[in-house]
């Protein structure tokens, strides 16, 4: 083996791994490994792996490539197959080497068969998304982590797809197939990463089979996956209700991929169409084929919907669509005005930047004035705060924290650590008074698992002390550190965090 592929193979186990050094010639690099020699690196390699059964598979994945993409895809179906195999339940604590194992899998594929043989690693792809099944089976994947990989691959898919040679009725039931018996939906989104290999006469096909398959009786099969759970339902109703559920998918898929707006409205009723979940993406296709008049009547009929609601959850949604299609009807003082009543509600940032884009030149500098004037008032206080330091105008921030210290409401602490990071430098009275208030919070509700956040705001507010000049109608750092040891002085965990 040459000593350009001990250097691969060295690389692509370390992959995973950064070594920051100061002296250039100590980074490590291709180039720098080059010069320890095939010796010293095949020393290296077998030191790395010792007793690491990832890292095993890795360097021999690694020794496959050097021999050439068939013997990296044979050596991924036996790890498919294990992993197939497996019926061991994967905790926390390993779920992390399972995901860099799948990642290290992933990365095998796309850089030792991609460009090589397309139609090698779509099947190879494609094998790695039906080991969704067995490994959601048996860990618990809350964090996402291996959904997100199996998105990454449905990526690569996307990718390759148009450059494979396939028979375009065949993919067709393959993916009908594939999307039925999805149970964690790791084929989602398989009908547009394929749209262009299935062409019109699969996407055709696709269609007429799905439909054939939802409107059969179910197969014995088919019951058996939903008998003995005590459903509300039968089995055949259950299996109905799915199937129908899947056709609905899979036709919006393919009427997409078509560009066939009416297909993709068919599947919804009039009143899903008032949905905040279900309109903007109707209206957004309306707009993209240039019926804008039906995507307004769309838009504006949820945006009804909506207002009648305590908590308008799909709100800036709706508001995207329904502004776009103002703004292409050419209603721009409508538009200006939707804008405003917009900023006004919400201190949305960008509906405030539109609106200024609408002005003549001055105009818009007057009524950027004013609308800060008005988030200095806002009811909000905190959501004052986070516009204030995002536009951003830290002064008027600042300012509005002195003038409102006491509505601070210190639980608020994602909001508030950043507007005290931002505003220290130049600001750091109006820094302080925010990090005192997270630190109240937190004591005065008991709330032991931000000690140490509100310990670090503590020592940042000791740190601030020496640069403010004059702390006015407020407590001193040495005053508010008294009054906390009066008020406190028995949470023992916090004051060992402190330290002060």
């Amino acid at each position: 083996m040459s000593r350009e592929d001990l250097c691969d193979i060295v690389r692509r186990i370390l992959c995973n791994d950064v070594w920051h050094l100061d002296m250039s010639k100590k980074t490590l690099n291709q180039a720098n490994l080059e010069k320890l020699g095939a010796e010293t690196l095949a020393e290296l390699v077998m030191e790395l792996v010792k007793g690491s059964a990832v890292l095993q598979r890795r360097a021999r994945m690694a020794l496959s490539a050097a021999q050439g993409p068939g013997e990296v895809a044979a050596d991924l179906r036996k790890r498919f197959a294990s992993l197939r195999r497996s019926t061991s339940f994967v905790n926390w604590r390993k779920q992390r080497a399972l995901v860099k194992d799948l990642e290290g899998l992933l990365g095998m594929i796309e850089t030792s068969v991609i460009p090589h043989d397309a139609n090698e690693a779509f099947e190879l792809l494609w094998a790695f998304l039906q080991l969704a099944l067995s490994i959601h089976e048996r860990t618990d994947d809350s964090n996402g982590a291996v959904g997100g990989i199996m998105g990454e691959a449905m990526e690569l898919i996307a990718k390759i797809a148009p450059k494979i040679s396939t028979d375009r009725i065949a993919l067709a039931e393959r993916v009908l197939d594939a999307v039925a018996d999805a149970g964690y939906g790791e084929f989602d989104g398989i009908i547009p990463a394929t749209a262009e290999a299935l062409g019109q006469d699969g996407l055709e096909h696709l269609k007429q089979i799905t439909k054939a398959w939802a409107d059969a009786p179910p197969t014995e099969e088919e019951l058996e996956q939903y008998q003995g759970y005590g459903l509300m339902s039968s089995a055949e109703d259950s299996v109905r209700r799915n199937k129908q559920l899947t056709r609905s998918i899979i036709l919006a898929d393919v009427a997409d991929a078509q560009g066939d707006v009416d297909a993709y409205m068919a599947r919804y009723s009039a009143e899903q169409l008032t949905y905040g979940t279900i309109a903007p993406d109707v209206a957004r296709r309306l707009l993209d084929a240039g019926r804008v008049d039906e995507a307004f009547v769309i838009v504006t009929r949820a945006r009804v919907a909506e207002d009648g609601k305590s908590y308008r959850m799909f709100r800036y949604d709706l508001d995207a669509v329904y502004e776009d299609c103002l703004d292409r009807q050419g209603k721009t003082d409508e538009l200006k005005a939707h804008l405003w009543t917009t900023f006004e509600q919400t201190l949305n940032p960008a509906s405030l930047r539109k609106y200024l884009k609408l002005l003549p030149d001055f105009d818009d500098i007057e009524a950027e004035e004013a609308a800060l004037d008005f988030a200095e008032t806002y009811q909000h206080l905190e959501a004052a705060i986070r516009f204030l330091v995002d536009w951003p105008s830290h002064e008027r921030a600042a300012r509005v924290v002195l003038a409102r210290a006491e509505e601070l409401n210190g639980d608020a602490y994602h909001t508030l650590t950043t507007a005290a990071d931002t505003l220290a430098p130049e600001h750091p009275l109006a820094a302080t008074l925010i990090r005192r208030a997270m630190v109240l919070d937190t004591l005065s509700g008991g709330k032991s698992k931000r000690y140490r956040y509100a310990a670090r705001h503590l020592g940042d507010c000791q740190s601030s002390d020496a640069a403010i000049e004059d702390y006015g109608d407020f407590a001193s750092h040495g005053q508010f550190l008294e009054m906390l040891k009066q008020d406190h002085g028995r949470k023992h965990g916090f004051w060992r965090l402190a330290d002060p």
